[in-house]
């Protein structure tokens, strides 16, 4: 089952148009990433504490509907591919109140350490996240 993380929609999020600007949902895949984590009880923080990173690798979205200023957005989020280096998050963010699709999106992280930030194993250098993480896996056919 997806995490859920909700948001009210700010004036400043809108473009010229009234709408949401684009740029604002990748943001808001970010938020939704570092609740999620808040959620299972090992913030970013903390990761960032033992020298952790979870560096973004590639991201897209795709746009489905406008999101306008003061409407409240439910996003979901879904772990759907993780190994020792890397994890795949999709994505989908709703109306809250009708349920209508805005946009759905994915990222791509590899798991980076040390002063240099370079590629590590999560899972032997942070077993407790990787389990964690394992557990919120839900795998795809096309993942």
């Amino acid at each position: 089952m997806p995490f859920v993380y909700s948001r009210k929609t700010q004036f400043y999020e809108t473009d010229a148009m009234g709408v949401i600007h684009h740029s604002n949902y990748i943001r808001w895949f970010e938020e939704a990433r570092v609740a999620l984590m808040e959620h299972l009880g090992f913030g970013y923080e903390r990761l960032s504490e033992l020298g952790v990173d979870i560096a973004v690798t590639g991201v897209s979205c795709d746009y489905r509907s406008m999101t306008r200023f003061g409407e409240a957005v439910a996003v979901s989020i879904r772990l759907i591919a993780l190994s020792p280096a890397r994890m795949t998050v999709l994505y989908e963010v709703a109306d809250a109140a009708t349920g209508t699709l805005r946009v759905t999106g994915e990222t791509r992280h590899g798991f980076v350490g040390g002063q240099a930030k370079r590629p590590i194993a999560l899972k032997k250098a942070v077993p407790e996240l990787y389990a964690l993480f394992q557990r919120e896996l839900e795998p795809t056919g096309d993942a």
